[in-house]
């Protein structure tokens, strides 16, 4: 289970609201002065992130409460590989489509045909990660849960003494 704090934003049953801010490990090691991936952090900041949550043991919280929810790793895995594999995956399978297909033709400039293949097997490919994004928004397997709410610190007694 992959974890991430948030905090409510709004709870209507069982289903809750809540924003996670957007973190980055940069900033922590010697090269970050060298390094493009800390200057793209820098420069898109800490915004947040408003996300959909289930509440299927019907946690008691408040709006402004600092809850801990999680995804599987299943359902991250897998929604990882739809979305970036799929449409590279159908645009190189209809680009070496086209380049058979102008082989069979005969047709000596075949690059126009495998371009135009590859062009369609990606926009198929989208077509296809849209299509599977709307059949897992509803399936409770791929969205995140809550999984507890933080309790705040509790306060240590100072002794005026």
């Amino acid at each position: 289970m992959i974890e991430e704090r948030a905090q409510v934003v709004s709870a209507e049953g069982d289903e809750l609201w809540v924003e996670t801010r957007r973190q980055s490990a940069c900033g922590q090691c010697a090269a970050k002065s060298a390094c493009g991936t800390h200057t793209l952090s820098r420069v898109m900041g800490n915004k947040r992130n408003r996300v959909r949550v289930l509440n299927p043991g019907a946690t008691p919280v408040r709006i402004g409460d600092e809850v801990v929810i999680g995804l599987t790793e299943h359902a991250l895995v897998r929604g990882s590989l739809a979305v970036y594999l799929m449409p590279l995956l159908s645009l190189f399978v209809f680009g070496v489509l086209g380049k058979a297909l102008a082989e069979q033709l005969l047709i000596s400039s075949a690059d126009l045909l495998v371009a135009a293949f590859g062009v369609i097997g990606l926009l198929l490919g989208f077509a296809w990660v849209r299509r599977f994004s709307r059949i897992v928004a509803s399936d409770p397997r791929y969205q995140p849960v809550l999984l507890r709410r933080v309790l705040p610190r509790e306060m240590s007694p100072i002794s005026l003494s």
